[in-house]
């Protein structure tokens, strides 16, 4: 594995599941649907890997599944006077949420189980894709309900306010304006992968899972499809740094999705490309003005080499009462964002690289 995917990231002790002290609020009728993205940015930066050759094809199905996703009010709510200003005016910052709905061990409820911030610099030479861990502890602002107010993890901010809550709070703990948000639901991954024809996963040890059929994953590369990449994916409690491992197989997948998609003829493939649009716009909300095509047009020469994976400053895991929790380290974390605002891509892979 590269640094940098294992940038910035420091060996803690094994998180239990994102909890509070304020219980979820009910996420039936209305809400769009929790779509993950574990495979961060699939439906944008897979779909943006199309290549020039491909532009006029692919322009035709990407209007087609635009139609189709749900559209989610990402920045109501969120006071003016509380977001940070644009420093690198070109630059984009995509705030991806998911959860995984079916996780045997997903006790959240509405909380995120995933948070990445995804920094395309203004160039679009390359993405950077930040995973803020969930247990983050940071200042969660008051919901326009009342609601939060205090510190608490931060993918409790989701649960009290919604998708605008959880923009402020990100941009509050990170100073870095959001100007897009993605919503994806694990459950879609299965079928996003399996119309890529599967993926190859490197392993970095053998180890059996804690999910029905309890697969054993040998060490080393292997194909998966799509439920033994979401079950790779999962586990995290056979690792000595608990979610921290979750995350980094996260960006395994995330990488070979991409790689997949630019190398396995998808464009060539009517049938698999409409398999793997359909798959992905049946697990996606996105904000409002967050057009796909734009992205596929102004994005075309990204490709999975292009992407680094880092995982924002942290100076380990620890406790605050009852509940576990994940320590930002504080000075590295203001000069890694401000890396971010000002687009400064070396600094970025640089910052998150320092132990």
């Amino acid at each position: 594995m590269s640094s940098g995917e294992q940038a910035g990231t420091v060996s803690p002790a094994e998180n239990p599941p994102a909890g509070g002290t304020d219980g979820p609020e009910p996420t039936t009728a209305g809400r769009p649907r929790r779509r993950w993205l574990r495979i961060t940015l699939i439906s944008v930066l897979v779909l943006v890997l199309v290549g020039a050759g491909g532009m006029v094809a692919a322009g035709f199905y990407l209007k087609s599944v635009e139609s189709d996703i749900e559209r989610v009010d990402a920045f109501d709510g969120v006071p003016a006077e509380t977001r940070p200003e644009v420093v690198a005016t070109d630059a984009l910052n995509i705030l991806v949420l998911g959860s995984d709905s079916r996780d045997p061990e997903s006790t959240g409820g509405s909380r995120t189980d995933t948070i990445i911030l995804a920094h395309l610099p203004k160039d679009r030479s390359s993405a950077q894709l930040i995973s803020i861990p969930r247990d983050t502890w940071v200042a969660v602002p008051r919901s326009a309900e009342g609601r939060g107010g205090r510190d608490a993890k931060i993918n409790a901010a989701y649960a009290w306010g919604g998708v605008p809550l959880m923009v402020q709070t990100v941009e509050q703990f990170t100073k870095v304006r959001i100007d897009h948000v993605v919503m994806v639901d694990f459950a879609g991954f299965t079928e996003i992968i399996d119309a890529l024809g599967g993926i190859e996963v490197n392993s970095e040890k053998q180890f059996t899972s804690i999910h029905p059929p309890f697969r054993t994953f040998q060490a080393g590369p292997q194909k998966m499809d799509g439920e033994a990449a979401l079950d790779y994916s999962r586990q995290r409690k056979q690792f000595a740094d608990g979610d921290f491992s979750r995350i980094r197989h996260q960006q395994q997948v995330i990488k070979a999705i991409l790689d997949k998609a630019t190398s396995g003829g998808l464009l060539t493939n009517p049938a698999r490309l409409n398999s793997f649009l359909q798959a992905t716009s049946g697990s996606l909300s996105m904000d409002r003005d967050l057009s796909l095509f734009d992205m596929a047009t102004e994005n075309r020469n990204l490709r999975g080499r292009s992407l680094t994976f880092v995982t924002s400053p942290t100076r380990g895991t620890g406790r605050v009462g009852s509940e576990s929790v994940v320590f930002a380290d504080d000075e590295r974390v203001d000069t890694f964002y401000a890396a971010v605002r000002r687009d400064a891509v070396q600094d970025i892979i640089a910052g998150a690289e320092k132990k």
